[in-house]
This record gives C-alpha cells, sequence and structure tokens, in this order.
C-alpha cells in the first residue's frame, strides 16, 4: 500500500507542476507510467497507485503480467475511474496468444513483448525464431485492431560477427506488423544513442520508456547486476531535451516513465522525472 509519506510527495508535486511549462508532449498526450516501476505498492492495492500518479501529473499507464489477475473490464475501469488512460501493455512471450482476447477487452492499441526467453539470447537463430514468431503475433494482432511489438533492452545489441540480435530482430520482423518500444536507458546501457536510434528507425519506433543511467560506468550487452545503474529522468547521463526532440520530430505517440529499481521509493522518484521532464 502507498505509505503517507509517498502521496504527501505526491500532492506536493502536483502544486509545483501547477506552475510548470511543459515540453509539447505535455499538452498533447502527456506522459504515462509503466506500472511495472511501482509494481509493489501495485499489486498491493492499485486503485490508492492509480490515484497517486494522477496526483503527479501522469496521464496514463502502461500495464504489465501481475496486473492482469484483474478481469479486463475491471482493470480498465480502475485505471480509467483514477483519471488516466491505458493505451499499451506488456504481455510475456511465454502464453501471448491466450492474452491476446484480454488486451482487446482492455482496449489497448499497442500489445508489447517485453522480453526474449532467456534460451534465445545465445544466438542468432534464438533471434530469428523470435522474428519470425513476432510476424505471426504481428498478424494476428493486426487482425484484432492492435499493433504489436516489443520491447529492447541491452542483450539483443551482443555481437555475432558482424552484426548484431537487434539488428536481426528488425530486419527479419516485417515493419508493418512488428514496431519498436525503444527503452532509452537499455540502448545507452548497451552503447547505443537513443537519438540516432530514433534516426535510423524513424516511424517504426511508437514508444519510448524514459529512465535515466547514472553517470561514470561503462556500457554492456549483459543483462545483469552490472549493467543497473538506474535514476531518475534528468537526474543522469541522458540528453533528454535531445531525445523529445528526437521523439516529437518522428511522432513518437506513447512516452512511459520507468525505474526498474531505484535509490528512493519508487513514487518519489517518479514525482522527480516528472518534474524535470516538465522543465526541460
Amino acid at each position: 500500500m502507498v505509505n503517507r509519506r509517498e502521496f504527501i510527495v505526491t500532492s506536493a508535486a502536483v502544486m509545483g507542476c501547477l506552475t510548470m511549462k511543459g515540453f509539447s508532449f505535455s499538452k498533447t498526450q502527456g506522459y504515462g507510467v509503466q506500472l511495472y516501476t511501482v509494481r509493489d505498492d501495485a499489486e498491493k492495492n492499485l486503485p490508492d497507485v492509480l490515484a497517486a500518479l494522477h496526483k503527479i501529473g501522469y496521464t496514463e499507464v502502461e500495464t504489465y503480467w501481475n496486473v492482469y489477475t484483474h478481469p479486463a473490464a475491471e482493470l480498465k475501469k480502475m485505471i480509467t475511474d483514477n483519471g488516466l488512460q491505458v493505451h499499451s501493455g506488456h504481455f510475456n512471450y511465454e502464453g501471448m496468444e491466450s492474452k491476446l482476447d484480454y488486451a482487446k477487452e482492455l482496449g489497448l492499441s499497442y500489445v508489447i513483448c517485453p522480453m526474449l526467453p532467456k534460451e534465445q539470447w545465445t544466438s542468432l537463430d534464438g533471434f530469428k525464431q523470435a522474428a519470425d514468431q513476432f510476424n505471426k503475433w504481428g498478424e494476428k494482432v493486426k487482425a484484432m485492431g492492435m499493433q504489436f511489438g516489443f520491447h529492447n533492452h541491452n542483450y539483443e545489441f551482443k555481437k555475432f560477427g558482424d552484426t548484431t540480435g537487434f539488428d536481426t530482430l528488425m530486419s527479419r520482423a516485417d515493419p508493418k506488423l512488428v514496431c519498436l518500444e525503444m527503452d532509452c536507458y537499455w540502448v545507452t546501457q548497451a552503447g547505443q544513442d537513443p537519438v540516432q536510434m530514433m534516426n535510423k528507425l524513424g516511424s517504426r519506433v511508437k514508444a519510448l520508456h524514459l529512465k535515466d543511467r547514472k553517470k561514470g560506468f561503462p556500457p554492456s550487452q549483459a543483462l545483469d547486476e552490472g549493467a543497473a545503474h538506474f535514476a531518475p529522468v534528468g537526474t543522469g547521463s541522458i540528453d533528454w531535451k535531445a531525445v523529445l526532440a528526437a521523439a516529437k520530430k518522428h511522432n513518437i505517440e506513447r512516452l512511459f516513465v520507468e525505474q526498474d529499481n531505484g535509490d528512493k521509493p519508487p513514487l518519489e522518484e517518479l514525482q522527480i522525472s516528472y518534474t524535470n521532464l516538465s522543465k526541460i
């Protein structure tokens, strides 16, 4: 359950944000939150968490697997009753097809696969297999009136000869069926530039995950504890002014703040990220 201190923080954030001039996104669809950020509290008392996110100023949420214990209609009502919208959700690779009807009932526009099975990370054949599977799911999701996509980490950027798993996914998956939700932290942690990635992929990037990266750590393509240098947006090394300008240039539709883990309580870090984004 959200504690008293966190609610005080979020209430203060609302008053501060009332006087801030936001980047153009906050005047259109606004900023969202991937609910995985607040997973511990969300799985105990989701309505209180949704209310706290709305008080900060966020306009939507992106769902993830452990909140699907609620029936889809009930979950959607819970979200909208707290002044938020839901357009995108994460669904595990394993069991994806069994959740497509749920995604449709929830009213999603985007069905996002957040992670490949670990056994597929170690070879190009694993990434080729994933791309072929993405195309099949993409066909089904498109027929249901939604868009399929996947969310990157850093492991996809490991080199296999002169290519990477990421390049294999992007070239083998049909761009008409499979979009990208680009995580700016993980692209940076992998040693890539999120602005260059947006410029390269253009309209294929439909959503961004916004979280910052602490300064002074080397990049890596291994998804392990040594790759975890998370920070609230605006407190690390990523050039958010350039990122948001590129997102605007490419008409990226959804912007989700996320923290895998942090040094402060999740709602406090989400407030810091929102405040800093509003100041850009």
